[in-house]
């Protein structure tokens, strides 16, 4: 599968998952909120059969204290009394009860009043039979009850307690057609959700499994992969060695043949030189000796006008030619150390860092008083490497930071270390020249040189020094600014063992 195959898979995996969950958040949203109006719903229907129940209660409650008040009237017995009595006690906490439950309804406020008018007069009306029956006036209290017939105020409690009733029958079927439709609603959007729970999971199951084959397939590619790329590698590696082997001889031969011409080449200019010196004596002989006399003596004339000029640029010439020479000589010694150098086996040792540190700077310590330099050392991590190799890091970056201070101002070399993650951080500092940001690069590369070239120096030892922390395993950065000084950081294994040994030739 490519790459491409493989991120458009994932974006509808993603897509797919996140479809699912947006749509699992909507059902379950909708279902909280149906549930949550069925049960509103079926509240409001309790509280409908509720105000049905107390009216209903209402009138059975006048009732007895109608037929209670005219047992009374016409058999006198006690037992009418109580039932009267009773029956009257409880109208009115049934009345509130119903103008509590009604209260939201603007309808059947206004039926409530009418109703608590009517019930009022009535008890009125019941409270003047009875004072009259006890005053020994049955006549009165029977014409009270006629009275009272007359004006139909039972007849209208009836009628407005019947239109309340129907009123709340109206709002039962209407609630409890509203109720039926939330419930219906709430177990379809519940069937739904279950039914979209279990397809996502099938989607999921389905995902998961080819994400699965998909990865094992990947797995078995990989091993694969890997059991080629090993094989590779082995190859190249050993390719690359092998180039590297022949780089180095040929690298040794070259320099070592060089060498030979180059001998000869200053032999023959030494005796080129006392050849020159020999014909311009003779030449200086001829131009002074007298017109048909005998030749003068060759060392005892001297070279007039151009003849002197002639012998100065010989000379000159023959200084240049030795100095190229020379200079010659030192970069073909250099190439051969550097070969001899990296056909060497490095041999890991515990090292004393700091002691070891001391000892190079002990070494150095004639030029560093030459540059007044004060040179510090603090607290190092001790390591396991190649003592030859790290002799050879440390001394050329503390020879550098001693050469190139500034001139006339006392030099500062610090030479600290910390430990992270395996790994030992050496820092080497000073306040001299400094180095331009632009030639940080350059400095490392072989036979190259950054800044004012007014010391001695082959461009060199920075190269051999990142190739043997390389070798080590490290690495080297450096950080500096024109006339801030320098700092040089090498990175280096704490342990470098057998493991790794060699493993860059």
């Amino acid at each position: 599968m490519t790459a491409d195959a493989q991120r458009r898979r994932t974006v509808v995996q993603i897509l797919l998952l996140s479809a699912g969950l947006l749509v699992l958040t909507v059902i379950s949203a909708g279902s909280v909120y149906l549930v949550n109006k069925a049960r509103d719903d079926a509240k409001w229907v309790v509280h409908t059969l509720e105000v049905e129940n107390q009216l209903n209660t209402l009138l059975l409650e006048i009732r007895r204290a109608e037929s209670g008040a005219r047992g009374y009237l016409l058999t006198g017995e006690d037992n009418f009394k109580a039932d009267h009595e009773k029956a009257v006690a409880a109208i009115v906490p049934a009345l509130d009860r119903i103008t509590r439950l009604t209260g939201d309804n603007p309808a059947q406020r206004d039926s409530i009043e009418k109703l608590s008018a009517a019930i009022e007069t009535r008890l009125g009306q019941f409270g003047q039979e009875l004072e009259f029956v006890r005053q020994g006036q049955p006549d009165k209290a029977i014409a009270l009850v006629r009275e009272a017939a007359a004006a139909n105020t039972t007849a209208t409690i009836g009628t407005v307690a019947g239109s309340m009733i129907q009123e709340e029958e109206r709002l039962f079927r209407l609630r409890t057609v509203n109720a039926d439709r939330s419930q219906t609603f709430a177990a379809s959007m519940t069937g739904i959700g279950s039914g979209l729970v279990v397809l996502f999971a099938l989607i999921s199951i389905w995902l998961v499994r080819r994400s699965a084959r998909a990865r094992d397939n990947a797995e078995v590619r990989l091993r694969d992969s890997n059991v080629n790329l090993e094989a590779i590698v082995d190859r190249r590696t050993a390719d690359l060695r092998e180039a590297n082997d022949e780089i180095q001889r040929f690298a040794y031969i070259v320099s070592h043949d060089l060498r030979s011409p180059l001998v000869n080449i200053m032999g023959f200019t030494s005796e080129l030189e006392e050849l020159g010196k020999d014909i311009f004596r003779r030449i200086g002989g001829l131009a002074g000796a007298p017109v048909g006399g005998p030749p003068a003596e060759i060392a005892d004339m001297p070279l007039d006008g151009p003849d002197k000029q002639l012998s100065a640029d010989f000379s000159e010439a023959l200084g240049f030619i030795k100095s190229s020479i020379a200079r010659m000589d030192r970069l073909i010694s250099a190439i051969l150390n550097l070969t001899r150098e990296g056909r060497r086996e490095f041999q890991p040792e515990n090292i004393e860092t700091r002691e070891f540190i001391e000892g190079i700077v002990a070494s150095l310590a004639h030029q560093a008083a030459e540059a007044q330099a004060e040179i510090h050392i603090e607290p190092l991590p001790n390591i396991v490497s190649d003592r030859l190799a790290l002799e050879q890091i440390f001394s050329n970056l503390i020879d550098n930071a001693i050469k190139y201070l500034k001139n006339g101002v006392p030099g500062t070399i610090r030479i600290r270390g910390r430990t992270k993650l395996g790994y030992a951080i050496f820092e080497i500092s000073d306040n001299g020249r400094g180095i331009d940001p632009k030639d940080h690069q350059r400095i490392f590369d072989l036979f190259r040189r950054a800044g004012t070239q007014d010391k001695p120096g082959q461009g060199i030892g920075l190269a051999h020094v990142r190739a043997l922390v390389r070798r080590l395993g490290g690495t080297m950065s450096v950080s500096s600014e024109l006339n801030a000084g320098s700092t040089f950081t090498i990175t280096l294994p704490i342990n470098w063992n057998a493991s790794n040994r060699n493993a860059d030739k």
